[in-house]
């Protein structure tokens, strides 16, 4: 076809005559208005044994099976992982782990989990641990059949958090691997200066060993980093601090000596308050999500590298209602870019926004708008499988409010 969406920022074909192009832009443009989504609600939380308050996304394996976490409820209510699967027309839904099962236990996680090193599932808690200030762990399966209904999942202690120069309180970033299986993230507080850290835990005799890579200090370099951390192809560490006061968006470099920290960008208020995670095009531009606009917009934007600096530009605003600076955005197969914007505005709903490369600019939409009492409100990632159905988490509402899981298809 003539009209086709090229790589991850997608730009229409260059050789073609710019007239075409645009014919190109409006015909996907209509093409995808005129498209219709299906939400289901695949599980609502309870609040019991199940959990409730999925505050992160959910993560996909091979097989088609999510997994996610909730930051309350529980056998001891201290949250909990869980795991959907495909049964007959329907899904089946198992709380895998409950945390607080064992002593020093972390509680309550508000990341996702995601796959790594071996296979395994992991994650970080917010709270809990040996120091009490937050943990990373790994789950596995049993190692034997189990022949009770529910199985729950062998769950190691990768590393306790002590709030002081190691860092602490993770929130809601993924963990994220390299190619030699070393685990990265960030704490949110603790430090040399109490601000926070960007963490490394590196595979030591029977255990992991923790570095900091990166003290925050609160002065150029930002502070209270509540996201995780990506890679580009050299090996070079983004992501972004918190939003009181206005974050920044920064890059970590390897050198012989350790890691040097570059600012990025400064939010300044009139363009946000930053802290929300990354994600990087095949290009090496960055695209976040941003809060606190003129007293509550939302907007999403984009750090485009030019001639050794960067460029900062919001692509789109957003009604005034939204908060929605907390996920990273996603980029689909197509190259086309959705977000989660939770709305605090008198009731508590939300959308997943839609945004499609043409030319130099990008075609906002309201791929689905959310109905709080019955489909929750999106405050996760969202995650796409093969066919490009759409995986994600409602903090609140469903039938009890405690929460949902859903998948909207074309």
């Amino acid at each position: 076809m003539i009209c086709q969406l090229r790589g991850a920022t997608s730009n229409l074909n260059p050789s073609l005559p710019i007239m075409i192009r645009l014919i190109c832009a409006a015909i996907i443009a209509t093409t995808i208005m005129a498209q219709a989504q299906t939400l289901t609600v695949l599980h609502t939380f309870t609040g019991g044994a199940d959990g409730y308050e999925p505050y992160a996304g959910v993560t996909l394996d091979q097989q088609g099976r999510i997994y996610g976490t909730t930051i309350q409820g529980g056998s001891h209510g201290d949250g909990v992982v869980f795991r959907l699967a495909r049964e007959g027309q329907g899904w089946a839904f198992s709380p895998i782990y409950s945390f607080g099962s064992q002593e020093h236990d972390g509680v309550n996680p508000a990341s996702r989990v995601v796959f790594g090193p071996g296979g395994l599932l992991y994650g970080t808690t917010s709270g809990g641990g040996a120091g009490d200030a937050g943990t990373v762990f790994s789950l596995q399966p049993p190692a034997s059949a189990c022949k009770a209904v529910l199985c729950p999942w062998v769950e190691t202690i990768l590393y306790s958090f002590t709030g002081g120069a190691d860092g602490g309180d993770p929130l809601y970033g993924d963990l994220s691997f390299d190619q030699a299986g070393n685990i990265y993230g960030t704490a949110t507080v603790g430090g040399s200066s109490g601000e926070g850290v960007v963490f490394k835990l590196t595979p030591s005799g029977s255990g992991w060993a923790e570095s900091v890579l990166w003290n925050f200090t609160g002065g150029s370099d930002g502070g209270f980093p509540v996201s995780g951390v990506i890679f580009d192809s050299a090996g070079n560490i983004y992501g972004t601090t918190g939003n009181f006061p206005p974050g920044t968006v920064y890059e970590l470099s390897p050198t012989q000596s350790g890691w040097s920290e570059t600012t990025l960008y400064s939010f300044t208020g009139e363009s946000g308050a930053g802290s929300g995670g990354l994600v990087m095009d095949t290009h090496g531009n960055l695209f976040g999500i941003t809060g606190g606009l003129d007293g509550g917009n939302s907007a999403a934007y984009e750090l485009t590298p030019q001639n050794g600096s960067w460029s900062f530009t919001l692509i789109q605003r957003f009604g005034n209602e939204y908060l929605g600076d907390l996920a990273a955005p996603t980029f689909d197969s197509h190259g086309i870019l959705y977000g989660p914007l939770p709305t605090i505005d008198g009731e508590f709903t939300g959308e997943i926004f839609q945004l499609t490369p043409s030319g130099n600019q990008w075609i906002y939409r309201s791929f689905y708008t959310f109905n709080g009492s019955t489909s929750g409100v999106p405050l996760g990632a969202v995650t796409f499988d093969a066919s490009g159905n759409m995986y994600g988490t409602g903090i609140a509402g469903g039938s009890d409010d405690d929460g949902t899981v859903w998948e909207i298809t074309p």
